[in-house]
């Protein structure tokens, strides 16, 4: 598993986001690219933009009970695994636009570090360690980029 912390491991994935075209196809399922890397940027949304609803007390305690473990363990994503609604991306969106919010919460992830995520609350998933961060961050990216081929 990637380190989302760490320089050359956020550079690899910069790399790989850069092998995107307007025009990559999945390998699997129904997202185009533009509207991939969105959804790859609400992840990053959920931790650095206030626009996303927090879920109540006892959402958030499934979440943790039966999602976080699939989330933030070492184990891969299945493919076409169902995803939380405010991952769905409907509307179309720009191919440079989502690249570039991308790679700029990639590179601020990095930037800010261990310290700054050890024992940070995410927004579903209550305290989290470093590891559990860079694992949530690099383990859901590694499959969308695996999904198009990069």
């Amino acid at each position: 598993m990637k380190n989302s912390f760490n320089e050359q491991d956020t550079a690899e994935f910069i790399s790989r986001i850069d092998k995107l075209t307007p025009t990559t196809k999945p390998i699997w399922g129904k997202m185009d690219v533009a509207k991939m890397m969105a959804h790859c940027n609400v992840t990053y949304e959920l931790e650095y933009e206030n626009i996303h609803p927090k879920p109540n007390g006892f959402v958030k305690l499934m979440l943790i009970l039966f999602v976080k473990n699939s989330v933030v363990g070492q184990k891969p994503y299945k493919k076409n695994v169902q995803t939380g609604s405010q991952f769905l991306i409907k509307d179309s969106r720009d191919f440079e636009t989502e690249k570039k919010r991308l790679v700029d919460y990639l590179n601020k992830t990095q930037q800010l570090g261990e310290t700054y995520f050890d024992g940070k609350e995410s927004h579903s998933f209550g305290v989290l360690t470093a590891q559990e961060w860079s694992t949530m961050f690099s383990k859901h990216l590694d499959h969308h980029l695996t999904q198009f081929g990069v």
